[in-house]
């Protein structure tokens, strides 16, 4: 029996960036490794098609950081006109962006006679409000219904954390409807990857007081999901520990609004470097003594983000400032593998920075925790997990 084709249809896939599209890439890669035929649909600042290791990717123009609500509207629909005409694959997989990406590969399934899976990294329309966009009741009762209907006629849900199947058990979609797979690091993050001709990014290596620093790094997006005053407050109140240093690593709108708020505090204690390439991002997770990862409130079982399991993959301890209950909570608690603080308390982290900087103990055996669950949460265990679901559908 030939190997069925699959229809991946998502927003971002790289280059641009996107911890959606990244993975994406990387199980895109694996079906067609394993024989399937694999299309992408997905976004570009042209229309066009190419090849990227046996994937097909098809774009369609559109605007690479879309601002507004329509913006992400016209994306929907440009990818929905594109998907109708395109010639039927046994398996769908819609993922979360756009916004109620799920409906649309329901829709493209049920015309074309195919298979559904969607891929839920964020949950949608839960996660507006949390995203602080404005929307009425109704239009949310109604969104939310579309939303869960369609997760309803999948022929799979694969959510990224118990946390989020939790949420859609309670919310009327099947139990057995329903698998959990966890995201998964940068797979170049295991393997030893030539320096690229570019200058790196170093971290000031010719002062040694600050290669002396005790580093905590945010690392990856920081969107309206993650709170940042919490963190600003808590540097605030490390300003008499001149030995810690905040660092974050990336270029989102997120990291712009932080940096203006930094200067408008005069705080010294926070530093900010741009998005690594892939061949330097091992060695500059392993620069941080700890990472942090921020959830807000209100997100608590609506999104797991990715840069957690980087923070494993590299056996570093975590601090998550976010939901109890959670999927990167309960793991952390499993592997003991850092610390949980409350979503908008700047006491408890700053609090909880210091343990682990004046704890060698406690930060030893956090480090051994995260090494433990590092050598758990790989791609390769996932990808495995993924493949088997989707061969258990599509056949």
């Amino acid at each position: 029996m030939s190997a069925p084709s699959v229809l991946f249809i998502n927003r971002v896939y790289p280059p641009a960036h996107g911890a959606t599209g990244r993975v994406l890439r990387d199980l895109a890669r694996a079906f067609a490794a394993e024989g399937w035929a694999v299309t992408v649909l997905t976004t570009g600042p042209q229309a066009g098609q190419e090849k990227d290791h046996g994937v097909l990717v098809k774009r369609i123009k559109a605007r690479q950081s879309p601002k507004s609500g329509t913006a992400y509207m016209w994306i929907w629909l440009k990818l929905f006109f594109s998907a109708w005409g395109m010639a039927r694959r046994d398996l769908i997989v819609s993922l979360s962006d756009p916004p109620l990406l799920v409906v649309l590969g329901n829709m493209i399934a049920r015309q074309k006679g195919a298979e559904h899976i969607h891929w839920c990294h964020d949950l949608y329309p839960d996660l507006l409000p949390a995203l602080k966009v404005k929307i009425s009741k109704g239009r949310m009762a109604w969104l939310k219904k579309k939303s869960r209907r369609a997760m309803k006629r999948c022929s799979r849900v694969i959510v990224v954390g118990r946390c989020m199947a939790k949420t859609l058990t309670h919310s009327g979609v099947e139990t057995a409807r329903v698998s959990v797979v966890p995201n998964w690091p940068p797979p170049e993050l295991y393997a030893n990857m030539p320096d690229s001709q570019t200058p790196p990014v170093h971290f000031d290596e010719a002062d040694r007081a600050l290669r002396q620093k005790f580093k905590v790094m945010y690392a990856g997006n920081l969107g309206r999901a993650h709170p940042v005053t919490p963190i600003l407050d808590a540097a605030e109140k490390l300003k008499d520990h001149p030995e810690i240093e905040l660092i974050f690593v990336g270029d989102s709108p997120g990291h712009e609004r932080l940096a203006a708020e930094r200067d408008r505090r005069g705080l010294k204690n926070i530093r900010f470097l741009p998005y690594q390439p892939i061949n330097r991002l091992r060695s500059t997770l392993e620069q941080a003594d700890i990472h942090l990862v921020t959830v807000r409130e209100e997100a608590g079982g609506l999104l797991v983000p990715c840069k957690f399991y980087s923070a494993l993959a590299v056996a570093r301890p975590v601090i998550y400032m976010g939901p109890a209950e959670t999927e990167i909570a309960r793991i952390l608690k499993d592997y003991k593998a850092g610390l949980s603080v409350p979503s908008a308390d700047s006491d408890a982290l700053a609090h909880a920075i210091l343990s682990l900087r004046q704890d060698s103990a406690l930060w030893t055996s956090c480090q051994s925790g995260a090494a433990q669950a590092g050598d758990v949460l790989t791609p390769g265990a996932s990808i495995a997990a993924w493949g088997e679901r989707a061969a258990q559908t599509a056949y």
